[in-house]
């Protein structure tokens, strides 16, 4: 018999409570450590959590609730002056130094991977707005503009443009401060594959789609995060998106020393598939899906710490899953703010019909259990698992359907398009 595996999570929101709830349900010990002023309710409601103000750093945390490992639910814990320890102290299921720059530096990403024959969309970084403007002069197409360091605090966040006059129209309005990232325009049949990399060994876990626009139809601004997604269990890597945008990077995976999950973005155009951007992480919607899925979560972890070989051992009853949020009162327009809406919950958070993740929520009234307060702009998210597509989104919106909350909506239309990858 092994020993509890003992994790900390470093997080808050919806994310947050949905791993550390899948880590415990298979067996786990959790404690989170809560990053942000706000989304405390939901991991609150699952295991023990701190901040800042039970102890100054993780560090002083891990003095009296020792951890065999770390799961940062973002990269900006790589940014604080207790990261280097905290390395020292426990296993991070994260790449850390200079393996983390596949995500934290576009460019980079870019320079490897085309190094090793992966094809990326034409970019190119403009220090300011001069530099932009020749180069549209110089190469007049439709871009994507993004932030060129990757962190939740970037002064830039994803818009898509479509046309070169769309792009134009931006040229003024952006913050050149860290660097402009333009993207080629690749079009819409976007998909994604999360692996598992250790040792120099690449597993295959999920592949995977986001529905990153803020309404149905694909229409509106690209949110702060998905507002749902598909997901499947794929450890064949059965449409090669591993085989093509992830493999041909193991000499520096191997060199880095990578240890952690890595996902790939890629949209299809011309029946070639181009790298729009790698992350260090299980994927904002996917992490507890992917938990839920495995029937052995917590070898991938401990896999992590001792160096054993890991195998992905899927339940055969959920090789499909799909991520719908509710979003609040002027999401993803940020400065639209509003009151605290009563948002009513189903009477048990996770049940056969799949689980409810909270996100930016509060707790409501004392004798009311089933109701909280919307207090934010996403409010949370729900996950269904079935056999295939169809079960698994009627299910997802069966269970969307057993909440309340006026001032709120969900896209109705996720797993409508783009699947599997590559359809139209």
């Amino acid at each position: 018999m092994q020993s509890p595996l003992s994790v900390l999570i470093i997080g808050v929101g919806a994310f947050t409570q949905g791993l550390a709830q899948t880590l415990q349900d298979a067996g786990a010990n959790v404690i989170v450590w809560l990053s942000r002023d706000y989304g405390h309710y939901g991991p609150q409601q699952i295991c023990s959590t701190y901040d800042e103000h039970d102890f100054a750093s993780p560090i002083e945390l891990l003095g009296t609730h020792a951890c065999d490992i770390m799961i940062p639910m973002s990269i900006d814990w790589a940014q604080q002056p207790w990261a280097r320890e905290l390395c020292a102290r426990v296993a991070v299921f994260c790449p850390s130094g200079d393996a983390l720059l596949i995500e934290r530096d576009r460019a980079f990403a870019q320079r490897i991977g085309e190094d090793a024959g992966i094809v990326f969309p034409r970019s190119f970084v403009a220090q300011n707005r001069l530099d932009a403007q020749s180069f549209l002069d110089t190469h007049p197409d439709p871009y994507v503009i993004k932030n060129t360091l990757c962190s939740p605090t970037s002064p830039i966040h994803t818009i898509v443009c479509e046309t070169l006059a769309d792009t134009q129209s931006w040229l003024d309005r952006i913050d050149y401060a860290e660097g402009v990232f333009f993207q080629e325009y690749m079009g819409h049949k976007e998909a994604g594959h999360i692996v598992f990399v250790q040792n120099g060994n690449i597993t295959s876990l999920v592949s995977n789609q986001e529905y990153k626009r803020a309404f149905n139809g694909n229409m509106g601004k690209i949110a702060g995060a998905p507002l749902g997604g598909l997901i499947e269990a794929d450890p064949d890597d059965k449409y090669d998106l591993a085989k093509k945008l992830i493999a041909p990077l193991q000499p520096w995976l191997k060199q880095v020393n990578y240890t952690g999950p890595l996902q790939v973005t890629a949209i299809l155009k011309n029946n070639i598939w181009s790298v729009i951007e790698y992350n260090s992480r299980l994927g904002v919607t996917c992490g507890p899906m992917i938990m839920r899925m495995l029937n052995n979560p917590l070898d991938m972890l401990r896999a992590v710490i001792d160096g054993s070989n890991f195998s992905p051992d899927f339940n055969t009853d959920k090789p499909m899953g799909c991520s719908i949020t509710l979003a609040g009162y002027g999401y993803p327009f940020l400065e639209v703010t509003g009151p605290a809406f009563p948002l009513t919950l189903p009477t048990a958070l996770s049940s056969d019909k799949g689980d409810v993740w909270l996100n930016e929520v509060k707790a409501g009234k004392p004798l009311s259990p089933s109701e909280v307060l919307a207090d934010g702009h996403r409010l949370l998210d729900v996950n269904a698992f079935g056999q295939n597509k169809d079960t698994a989104v009627a299910r997802a919106y069966a269970l969307m359907q057993d909440l309340g909350c006026s001032n709120s909506y969900y896209r109705t239309d996720i797993g409508d398009t783009m699947w599997p990858p590559g359809a139209e």
